[in-house]
């Protein structure tokens, strides 16, 4: 009796070592076609992202924050973290003067502060000049092209970025943090 699709016979008498061989290249073929099928999915799934970004960037970006795309677990317990971080934080650290840090503060001592910065309506035509007309809007929702179009709204950013840099904050990032 023979055994179907190969030219081994159970009456050879060295059938154990030929049936071993036999198995050893047919894991060998299991394994080179399974490293070959990850290798073209990963090549696809890189193909598809890759057109995807190019015709709809907004698809791909909600796409890849879903967690089955991502593989993300869902991340440390609140409580641990809060713990974690209270007892890292709360412990006093004796910090002692090193040499080096006064070294550096003399050399600092000599360096003249920076001139103020002052926005003007010019100033933010330039930016606004330079950039794409249609290109996905940003937090705000306009697209560029009205922001040049719309030549008046220029002296009132000019005013809200001069403001956020006078005070060193910005309110919507203020409130959105909590503070």
């Amino acid at each position: 009796m023979a055994v179907s699709g190969t030219n081994i016979s159970l009456s050879q008498p060295d059938i154990t070592q030929k049936l071993t061989e036999r198995i050893d290249d047919l894991k060998q073929k299991i394994a080179a076609w399974k490293k070959r099928i990850r290798r073209f999915t990963e090549r696809s799934m890189r193909f598809n992202l890759n057109r995807l970004f190019q015709s709809d960037q907004k698809r791909l970006y909600k796409s890849l924050e879903r967690p089955e795309v991502c593989g993300a677990d869902p991340g440390p317990d609140q409580v641990n973290t809060v713990a974690f971080w209270r007892g890292l934080w709360s412990e006093p650290v004796n910090q002692s003067k090193c040499p080096w840090t006064e070294v550096v503060a003399s050399r600092c001592a000599g360096i003249t502060p920076k001139d103020p910065v002052i926005i003007t309506p010019d100033d933010v035509a330039e930016a606004v000049r330079r950039v794409p007309n249609w290109k996905s809007p940003g937090l705000d929702g306009l697209y560029h092209y009205w922001l040049m179009a719309f030549m008046v709204c220029h002296a009132v950013l000019a005013r809200q970025f001069q403001e956020a840099l006078d005070q060193k904050s910005f309110h919507y990032w203020d409130h959105s943090l909590g503070s």
